[in-house]
């Protein structure tokens, strides 16, 4: 126990950035419930699919883009919420926003030195934003321009990378997707540009089968073995294009799972609200997503870190309900 508890001082030390506990600075036009979609019925029997998720039980999360290299700031002035939603909350012209992409050169980055620390805390799962709402790919994409090996002058593929070292070292992958939200796709859910004209909320499938079909497929067919593919805020994407993506997944790796924020009664296990530590026992197979702070992403400002203790007695209180804990950095 002494030796675990060093691990997860470890982990909370090393940490760098993290997440959010109110939802008023979200999409006003959804609040968070709505945006994660129809929860699916999990069974209390667990096939041999989830099996491995349920004896894990602990795994790192990781929130990363051009967002962290803003930190919280655009011009000048800080914007309080959480770090990845600085798009929205700044309200930033997606010209000024994507042009801005071409400060954000990670050059430290180190996955091996991610997949040691995942691994020294006893994590099995690493859960990366390959895309999150701001639409930019941090893979290399065919599918799109706006992607880290293009904009950015980092040129490499970090997932690529990561990929990699979590094979050699026996950790698992997954990615976090957003599949609905693009803030600078025009054809994408809330879109922070003017519409093309003429456009209409069927145009939607523009960006879906150009974009999202796409980039999907890249993830599951490039980097190897995938544990988990992560959506995230399907709001009120029609079922057809969540049935669409399962298929994609079970097509090219059957074995990945599908959280429940794909939205529309899918998914192979349930994901609870952001920072929600039950108190009772769940059915089925569930996780608890947790950061060490307020903000998922990083933000300059937000010092509000939780004690190790803390992140103990949370890890211990989800795993003994049953569930699997993700901690995210």
């Amino acid at each position: 126990m002494k030796n675990k508890f060093k691990r997860i001082i470890a982990l909370y030390t090393a940490t760098i950035i993290l997440n959010m506990t109110t939802t008023t600075t979200y999409a006003k036009e959804e609040n968070m419930d709505e945006m994660w979609g129809d929860k699916p019925q999990i069974s209390n029997e667990v096939s041999e699919r989830v099996k491995w998720f349920v004896d894990d039980k602990y795994s790192m999360f990781i929130h990363w883009g051009v967002y962290s290299e803003m930190g919280g700031i655009w011009k000048g002035k800080t914007h309080y919420g959480i770090g990845e939603w600085i798009m929205h909350m700044a309200k930033i012209p997606v010209d000024e926003y994507i042009n801005h992409s071409k400060n954000f050169n990670p050059e430290k980055f180190d996955a091996k030195a991610i997949v040691t620390l995942a691994k020294n805390a006893g994590m099995k799962c690493i859960v990366i934003t390959a895309k999150h709402h701001e639409g930019f790919a941090m893979f290399d994409s065919a599918a799109s321009d706006y992607t880290i090996t293009k904009v950015s002058p980092f040129g490499r593929d970090p997932m690529k990378e990561l990929a990699k070292e979590c094979k050699e070292a026996g950790i698992k992958l997954g990615f976090y997707y957003s599949q609905n939200q693009d803030w600078t796709e025009p054809y994408g859910g809330n879109y922070k540009g003017t519409r093309p004209e003429g456009y209409k909320a069927e145009d939607f499938n523009i960006y879906f089968e150009k974009k999202v079909i796409p980039q999907v497929t890249e993830l599951l067919t490039n980097y190897g073995d995938i544990a988990v593919v992560w959506f995230d805020t399907p709001g009120k994407m029609d079922k057809s294009f969540s049935e669409a993506l399962v298929n994609l997944v079970q097509k090219h790796q059957p074995n990945c799972l599908i959280n429940s924020r794909i939205g529309n009664g899918y998914g192979d296990y349930a994901s609870l609200g952001d920072m929600q530590i039950p108190l009772t026992r769940n059915p089925g197979a569930w996780e608890s997503i947790d950061t060490t702070n307020d903000s998922w992403a990083y933000a300059w400002y937000d010092e509000h870190w939780k004690s190790a203790k803390k992140i103990a007695e949370n890890l211990i209180s989800v795993v003994a309900r049953g569930g699997s804990y993700m901690l995210n950095i």
